[in-house]
């Protein structure tokens, strides 16, 4: 189940809380990131799933979630249906039971997120900051349009992240695998196993089977109509936004010499002056200094005595603005005096650092830029403000428009966007009828977002990648999923029907042959004697160490993870995954590892452990809690649920 809980996050906005917390959390816990949970509410209508102290899991809640879990399934397989989910659907249960106890558990122990942290956690979301970098409420709108989410579920998602970092880490911290459940582990990993390895092979058999007859045809396609559906279709409305549609957008005169005014200290003259300084603690001895400077002894052989280098004492060019900063206004104000020419001294003066004497060692000017001279780069840098502006104003409108209840065709005219519809297409892209239509692929996000909407769903808007701008998308039509007529399919149908036959004389063989085997005849004996009717390739042996199995990344050969499933001597069959045929093994030695060849496979082991039994302590935490909390099920309600949404009554 914890891996399961863990692809939650990978919706929008689980990405998007994900980014805030995972650096901080310590493991990945059960019920770390499950989107668009809210809390019960007296308000809230339909039937109890489920109830964990004062919070109740309702049946709307669990039809949400199975439709995020479809629409992130769809992603990885566009083909996907809620049967395909079929097997989340228990887990997913027992995940929201368990949050609901632990946000009980928090509410009877007085756990408190406050809202100035919830807030501060909303303005470190990317989706809501603005073009400076900063939170910017508009941005967060639309973030909250985007998602499909309202505010306070977003500030729901971030208090039970926040929830379970604080109650679920202290639980897993510091778990341990001793060494004595460590080093049974690699010795296992250690060991050695020998067998002999055959396979049937499908491929040849299919010069045996001739072309079958309609009647079988009819028959094989009845018997297999769901192989042979086609997907769900739709017909989408389609309408592109982007930089094209404000390419019009340019900044007035009044704006160039508005920017201009407002920007002096951008194109106006600087003068800098030239300085040398030194600030030291009392007044007497600054006076005493300033004395010595006017009396005509250098500044660097004035202050050396009082321990100040040439380094010490060199601000170097600075404007007004800048040496404010480093001292204080009145300072900087007497230093930049129109009656304080080169060479002058200043001071002493008092600041916060103390009492600075200075030395205006000469002054410069840098030409600035007439409004003339700085028109063009004005120019260039407010047409692209204003265009960002004004496509921004336009999606805005666009979602007026469609907010106020008028259909597709209605918002896009009402803002000048000439929209597209496409074919039939699958949720591929793919338009069956036209082979040679294909949707640009800058406009997948309205393409993953068309097939996510339901029929008379409000169109959307999504982003496109990169400068692309956005994109509205609707749904015109639905066409459900249905078998494909048998006239359409019956090239591909008689291949498959030889296929089968083929696949079934391979099978009827290999069974024959893993039989002798298992009565201790020789694997290759077996086969040399199969009356196959074709040429068998001939066994081959193979050794293998149980660690390289681990090595494979999960992709393990099933002849390779049965030779691990088998005591010496035994032997099995198994279908071949890729659909060569028939795959024959049979065990002929093991060897016990012995770990001292490998040390450091124990310390290993221990590290690898941890992560899960974090896990695993932290999901006996949240059960403890349910306990604690009191959690009652309505069986009958779930089975109700289970029925309605995985059965595909539910938003297909």
């Amino acid at each position: 189940m914890m891996s399961f809980v863990r692809r939650l996050s990978k919706s929008a906005v689980g990405t998007a809380i994900m980014i805030l917390f995972l650096l901080t959390i310590a493991a990945s816990f059960a019920m770390q990131d499950v989107r668009n949970l809210s809390p019960f509410s007296g308000g809230m209508s339909g039937q109890t799933i489920a109830k964990a102290g004062n919070r109740e899991l309702t049946d709307q809640e669990l039809s949400k979630e199975l439709q995020n879990r479809l629409a992130e399934a769809r992603r990885e397989n566009p083909m996907a249906d809620y049967s395909s989910i079929a097997a989340d659907f228990d887990p997913l249960v027992d995940a929201l039971i368990q949050q609901k106890a632990l946000l009980a558990f928090a509410n009877a122990n007085e756990v408190v997120i406050s809202k100035r942290l919830i807030d501060a956690e909303i303005a470190k979301l990317p989706q809501a900051q603005g073009l400076n970098g900063r939170f910017s409420q508009d941005a967060y709108y639309r973030f909250l349009a985007q998602a499909r989410m309202s505010d306070a579920e977003v500030r729901d998602e971030i208090q039970r992240s926040i929830l379970n970092r604080v109650m679920l880490a202290p639980a897993a911290a510091g778990a341990r695998v001793p060494v004595g459940v460590a080093r049974p582990y690699a010795e296992m990993q250690l060991e050695v196993r020998e067998a002999d390895v055959a396979l049937i092979p499908t491929q040849p058999f299919l010069k045996l089977v001739g072309s079958p007859s309609d009647q079988q045809l009819q028959a094989y396609y009845k018997a297999n109509l769901a192989r042979y559906a086609v997907p769900e279709q739709r017909v989408l409305d389609i309408a592109k936004i982007g930089p094209e549609n404000v390419a019009n957008v340019t900044p007035s005169d009044k704006d160039i010499s508005d920017y201009y005014a407002s920007n002096q200290s951008t194109y106006s003259a600087k003068v800098q002056r030239v300085i040398s300084q030194v600030v030291l603690p009392s007044k007497q001895a600054a006076d005493q200094l300033a004395a010595k400077i006017r009396s005509g002894t250098p500044f660097a052989d004035a202050a050396k005595p009082l321990g100040f280098s040439n380094a010490d004492i060199s601000v170097g060019p600075q404007t007004k603005e800048q040496f404010a900063g480093l001292t204080n206004t009145a300072v900087a104000n007497a230093t930049f005096a129109d009656n304080v020419g080169a060479n002058s001294v200043v001071g002493p003066l008092r600041s916060d650092l103390g009492y600075h004497v200075i030395k205006i060692d000469g002054i410069t000017s840098q030409g600035g830029k007439t409004l003339a001279q700085a028109r063009g780069e004005i120019i260039a840098k407010l047409t692209v403000d204003k265009r960002k502006e004004a496509l921004a104003d336009l999606i805005g409108r666009l979602e007026d428009e469609v907010a106020d209840g008028k259909n597709f065709a209605e918002a896009t005219a009402a803002v000048g966007i000439k929209p597209i519809r496409t074919p039939v297409i699958t949720a591929g892209g793919v338009a069956r009828a036209q082979p040679g239509f294909k949707l640009p692929a800058e406009l997948a996000p309205a393409l993953r977002s068309g097939f996510e909407l339901a029929q008379g769903d409000e169109p959307v808007v999504e982003t496109l990648p990169g400068e692309a701008g956005y994109v509205l998308v609707g749904v015109d039509s639905i066409i459900a999923s249905a078998p494909a007529p048998l006239a359409a399919v019956r090239a591909q149908l008689s291949q498959d029907w030889q296929r089968k036959q083929a696949n079934d004389r391979a099978k009827a063989i290999a069974n024959a042959v893993a039989a002798k085997v298992a009565k201790g005849q020789d694997l290759r004996g077996a086969i040399a004697a199969a009356n196959a009717g074709i040429s068998l390739p001939p066994p081959e042996n193979t050794k293998v160490r149980r660690i390289q199995l681990s090595q494979m990344g999960g992709k393990v050969p099933p002849a390779l993870a049965m030779m691990f499933s088998l005591a010496e001597g035994r032997s099995r069959m198994v279908a071949d995954p890729e659909g060569r045929g028939f795959i024959i093994v049979k065990v002929t030695k093991i060897v016990p590892g012995d770990v001292t060849l490998q040390p450091s496979l124990v310390a290993q082991l221990q590290n690898e452990f941890r992560q899960p039994l974090q896990s695993e302590y932290a999901e006996q935490f949240t059960r403890a809690i349910g306990k604690d909390i009191g959690v009652k099920r309505n069986e009958e309600a779930i089975t109700a649920a289970r029925k309605r949404i995985v059965g595909g009554g539910a938003g297909n």
